[in-house]
């Protein structure tokens, strides 16, 4: 099939790259010219595991293309997805300016039926408003179609080429064969294509962030609960588990939930309960809870020192928001940073691949450090906010070495605590025993 991808965000392209690998002819357009010209010469404009290697044998086969002109990328395409941002506003709601400006637009462009199918994450409704600003110039027929993704930061090529299931909203059954076909290759293993109609596939994806989101910061609070009661979290999460009604997934307490998805989609349903009167008291909960527990080493760190950090050098293993990913929005290492300048510390971070979009952000007020270890020279403390593989299995007799003080605090508990208590580290993460020599 021909088809067009307009936005090469995170989304757009990890799409575009993955159908042109099932034999599709894609076009990726995005009106960031740079971008663009980075696209046609090789080079990714993200990090994702995987990606590079499909990207760069589907360019190299012509069945991958980048553009900056939308009447081109749309010459006889059979479907068209919009991976378009849809940032919050300052009431919470999803801004669809740039998806609806992109509907305007192909309304005027489109010659033959098409398929227009919205794969970013927008409210209930967004079909129909897509539609309306189609019809507006279009004076041929056309089907739009809800189709969210589900894709998770570090693992999305898996996600993308062996889906648990694909979510199609429409009630045309025209539209319905030609998405079948597309997506059959991805579903050979049997995982269900599930047809609905646009509302609720709309609702479907803000549903499972949301109540994703909800499951994390459940365990938070139990997390929190456990330091008080003296219990340990890591066996709580063991004993709850393994019942299948729950799962084993999403269940290790932290220092909250960051990204591009979940803050945005659970403040974005929680909007659009508020627009049909209705008090959602999950959501607010969720979002209320998850913005403190970002903090919740900071009141820890603090005590070590006495609550003066004025000069202390704090280290900070890890910026993303989870690892595999250089996305550093809503990160709870962002939180802490800024926290710490508050007190006025000096920060010292490392990350594998999200220290450029940090750099863009504090620039020269925090020290970047081109390894992990040596954020630790004569550094008072280590802050760990990101479980990257390679910090799980660090070198601690250089650690002791580098570091000024022995003292760690783990927003991630990557730690055994019998460990830290043989090297005698002053030791603390989350919902579990602080270790104090």
């Amino acid at each position: 099939m021909k088809i067009a991808v307009i936005g090469t965000g995170y989304v757009g392209l990890v799409t575009g790259t993955c159908f042109a690998e099932t034999g599709n002819k894609v076009t990726c357009v995005d009106i960031d010219v740079n971008k663009i010209n980075k696209l046609n010469l090789g080079k990714l404009t993200i990090y994702e595991p995987g990606l590079e290697k499909l990207f760069l044998r589907n360019q190299k086969e012509g069945r991958l293309h980048f553009t900056t002109n939308l009447t081109d990328a749309l010459e006889d395409v059979q479907i068209i997805f919009l991976a378009l941002p849809t940032p919050p506003g300052e009431d919470g709601s999803a801004d669809l300016k740039y998806i609806l400006g992109v509907a305007d637009d192909l309304g005027k462009i489109i010659s033959n039926y098409v398929i227009v199918v919205d794969k970013s994450t927008v409210p209930v409704g967004t079909a129909e408003k897509v539609y309306t600003a189609i019809s507006k110039n279009a004076s041929i027929d056309f089907d739009v179609v809800s189709n969210p993704e589900f894709l998770r930061e570090g693992v999305a090529v898996d996600d993308f080429m062996k889906p648990d299931r694909v979510v199609i909203g429409t009630r045309s059954e025209r539209a319905k064969k030609i998405l079948n076909d597309l997506y059959l290759p991805f579903v050979r293993q049997g995982n269900p294509i599930i047809y609905m109609d646009e509302k609720s596939a709309e609702l479907t994806k803000y549903a499972a962030n949301a109540f994703l989101a909800t499951k994390i910061t459940f365990m938070n609070e139990i997390s929190n609960l456990c330091e008080l009661l003296g219990a340990d979290v890591d066996m709580v999460r063991k004993g709850i588990g393994s019942d299948e009604r729950i799962g084993r997934r999403f269940l290790f307490s932290g220092i909250g939930y960051g990204g591009s998805c979940f803050p945005k989609d659970v403040q974005a349903l929680a909007k659009s309960s508020d627009d049909v009167n209705y008090d959602f008291k999950i959501l607010d909960a969720v979002m209320g809870i998850n913005k403190k527990q970002k903090l919740h080493l900071i009141p820890k760190i603090k005590a070590y020192f006495n609550n003066n950090l004025k000069g202390k050098k704090i280290a900070i293993w890890g910026l993303a928001f989870k690892p595999n990913t250089d996305d550093i929005r809503e990160a709870p290492a962002l939180a802490i940073i800024d926290a710490l300048l508050a007190e006025d510390a000096i920060v010292c971070v490392y990350d594998p691949e999200a220290m450029n979009n940090a750099k863009v952000i504090y620039a020269d007020k925090i020290i970047f450090t081109e390894r992990q270890y040596d954020a630790l020279t004569d550094a008072d403390a280590l802050v760990i906010a990101t479980e990257w593989s390679e910090f799980r299995t660090p070198d601690f007799n250089n650690m002791i070495s580098l570091l000024k003080n022995k003292v760690i605090f783990d927003g991630r508990n990557l730690f055994d605590l019998n460990k830290m208590e043989e090297l005698g580290f002053h030791y603390e993460s989350v919902g579990r025993k602080p270790i104090k020599p």
